[in-house]
C-alpha cells in the first residue's frame, strides 16, 4: 500500500523473541490533511459512483491510484466505516448480519418468554427458538423457525419451571425488515408503549433503511482539488519522515 511507503522503520520485538524485526512504524500519524478539513479552497465535495472502489476515484481525479489513502484521511466517517458498498454488496450485508424473524407483540414480555425457550403457534404450528428479545418495542427474534406465523395467532412456550406462558402474535417478518426504532417528524428516534403500538404519527426505521441510509452518507466525501493534491502529498511525506 503505497501510504505505508513513506512511514520510518522501527525495530521491534515480537512476544518473547530476543532479536528485534525490523517493520513499518504504524503508530504515526500526520495532521497535515486534518488541517485542511476547515479550509474550503483545499477541498470539494464529491458522490462517490456505484461500482467505484477507491483506487479508481484516484485515479480518474488524480490520474494515480497511489492517492486513494486522502479520502480516508480527510473523512472521518469512511475512515471509520469503510468505502460505501455497491448495491448488491449492501443487500448481501444486510441479510447476512439480521438472517431471523422477528415477532412482535403488544402481549408484556417483561416475565415471559425469555431466550432459548422454544415457541409453538397455536393455529399454524410453527414453531421457532428465541434468540433475542426487545422489550422496547415489544419484539422477539427468533431462528430456526419452521414457517410463517399467522397475525392475530396466539403463541405459547412453557419456561424452565414447566408453566405455559403465552402472547399473541401482532405482526411477523424478516428480521431486516422489522422495525429499529421509530422517528418523528424532525427526524428524532421516539420510544414507544408497545402494548399500545407506534401509532400513525411516527415512522418506522428498519434495519434495512438504517444500512441504506448509512451507505447513502459514505459516498458523500470531500476531496483534495486536483490542482493541489502533489502539495498536500508532499507534506504530509515530509512530515512522516521528520
Amino acid at each position: 500500500m503505497s501510504y505505508f511507503n513513506f512511514f520510518p522503520k522501527v525495530n521491534y520485538k515480537f512476544g518473547d523473541e530476543t532479536t528485534p524485526d525490523v517493520i513499518t512504524n504504524l503508530s504515526l500519524y500526520s495532521s497535515v490533511v486534518d488541517e485542511l478539513r476547515e479550509n474550503v479552497s483545499f477541498y470539494f465535495d464529491y458522490t462517490v459512483p456505484e461500482f467505484e472502489r477507491p483506487d479508481q476515484t484516484s485515479f480518474k481525479l488524480y490520474g494515480t491510484s497511489d492517492y486513494y489513502w486522502t479520502f480516508y484521511m480527510l473523512n472521518d466517517h469512511i475512515r471509520e466505516r469503510g468505502w460505501a458498498l455497491t448495491n448488491r454488496e449492501l443487500v448481501e450485508k444486510i441479510r447476512a448480519d439480521y438472517p431471523d424473524t422477528v415477532v412482535t407483540t403488544k402481549t408484556s414480555l417483561t416475565d415471559r418468554f425469555k431466550v432459548g425457550q422454544t415457541i409453538t403457534g397455536n393455529i399454524t404450528g410453527v414453531s421457532a427458538t428465541i434468540k433475542h428479545r426487545n422489550l422496547d418495542l415489544g419484539q422477539l427474534v427468533i431462528t430456526n423457525i419452521t414457517g410463517t406465523f399467522q397475525d392475530g395467532e396466539t403463541v405459547s412456550s412453557t419456561n424452565t419451571s414447566g408453566v405455559v406462558e403465552t402472547i399473541i402474535v401482532d405482526s411477523s417478518s424478516l428480521e431486516y425488515l422489522a422495525a429499529h426504532h421509530y422517528e418523528n417528524a424532525d427526524k428524532e428516534y421516539v420510544d414507544i408503549d408497545p402494548s399500545v403500538g407506534p401509532g400513525a404519527l411516527l415512522t418506522e426505521i428498519t434495519y434495512e433503511d438504517r444500512y441504506i441510509a448509512f451507505n447513502e452518507e459514505l459516498k458523500d466525501i470531500r476531496i483534495i482539488k486536483p490542482d493541489l493534491i502533489s502539495q498536500v502529498v508532499r507534506a504530509f511525506r515530509e512530515a512522516m519522515r521528520s
